[in-house]
């Protein structure tokens, strides 16, 4: 296709990999002719011509949009990263947000099969529980043309990148019947309090209050159906929790360390390992998890369980997910009542 064939090279940056900023002048199309080689690709993939007339008129060039973002150094490690990431402003969001709502979330939770905690954890880390409110067709399609894979919705976007989401959510609109104003985002293009992509919000999105749409923006009912779905739909076990901080010999073989490794509490034991106080590993059988040491031996340790495994598929590192995780044990304790 001719599109893909001028921006081949920027089109590298689906990935991880960033595009020059200089690519998109180089390709010499306007941002205009980028819009009508984007119609044309919407035209192939079967988007109706009213959709097409009605949304493309609105789509102005994204100033804001997120180009070449550059890589972020890891933190230095999870004592300092954990307090900064996970600051006492966001735990009291989070816990009044809670309070204010447990009883909905409550429900929810036991009808979708996460516990509430974890959904505003992900929120939190994610999105900062805002909701955002920039044109999300006009934001996805400014970065499409710039090329850009931004460093921060790399995992969300996997390989596919913005010009694929942009189709996708042309499609979204004409299944649910949306007009352009109903799609809002961040300035990277993910949307709602989960800060989904429009293809994920297509294949998890669901409607909390029974009102016959799925509003993950404003509707609190369905931004919580809908990330605890997408939670579920990975692989999330309601009677479980996420792992635990313990004290690991120094000594242990490093190719012990990872998800990759399982073993039970009985041969973590075995190895040395033990609660974080001092005192034994849980005795129970059934379950085999896998020690972590993201900053080396030197620093914290974990034993996690398939929970755990879950929420590492929806963030880009083993400090995020961890972040989710302590912030889910800040909404938990002191209990909320």
């Amino acid at each position: 296709m001719f599109l893909k064939n001028v921006l081949l090279s920027a089109l590298l940056a689906k990935g991880l990999l960033l595009a020059s900023p200089l690519q998109a002048q180089e390709s010499a199309l306007s941002y205009d002719q980028y819009l009508s080689e984007l119609k044309q690709q919407a035209v192939e993939q079967g988007i109706a011509q009213g959709t097409i007339d009605a949304v493309f008129d609105q789509i102005k060039l994204f100033k804001k949009a997120v180009v070449n973002e550059p890589a972020k150094s890891g933190p230095e490690n999870l004592d300092k990263y954990l307090p900064n990431r996970v600051s006492e402003a966001l735990v009291e969001q989070a816990r009044s947000l809670y309070r204010d709502n447990k009883a909905l979330f409550d429900r929810l939770g036991k009808e979708y099969g996460v516990q509430p905690r974890f959904v505003l954890a992900y929120w939190g880390i994610t999105s900062a529980f805002d909701a955002s409110d920039y044109p999300a067709l006009t934001v996805i399609a400014s970065n499409a043309y710039h090329g850009e894979q931004a460093v921060n919705v790399a995992q969300a976007y996997g390989g596919d990148g913005y010009d694929a989401a942009f189709i996708s959510a042309l499609k979204l609109m004409e299944r649910d019947q949306l007009k352009f104003d109903n799609l809002k985002s961040d300035s990277t293009g993910l949307m709602g309090y989960p800060h989904f992509t429009p293809k994920q919000l297509a294949k998890y999105g669901q409607d909390g209050n029974g009102d016959g749409r799925v509003d993950i923006w404003h509707s609190l009912d369905d931004a919580f159906a809908t990330t605890a779905n997408y939670l579920k739909q990975l692989g999330w076990d309601y009677d479980g929790t996420w792992g635990r901080q313990v004290s690991a010999p120094k000594a242990l073989p490093q190719d012990l360390v990872g998800l990759a490794v399982h073993k039970g509490f009985d041969q973590w034991q075995a190895l040395g390992v033990r609660r974080f106080n001092g005192s034994d590993l849980p005795s129970r059988k059934d379950m085999q998890v896998s020690l972590i040491m993201p900053d080396g031996k030197n620093g914290r340790s974990y034993l996690v369980y398939d929970n755990y495994r879950v929420l590492r598929k929806t963030q880009g590192s083993e400090h995020l997910t961890l972040a989710v995780t302590y912030l889910s044990e800040r909404i938990k304790y002191p209990e909320i009542k």
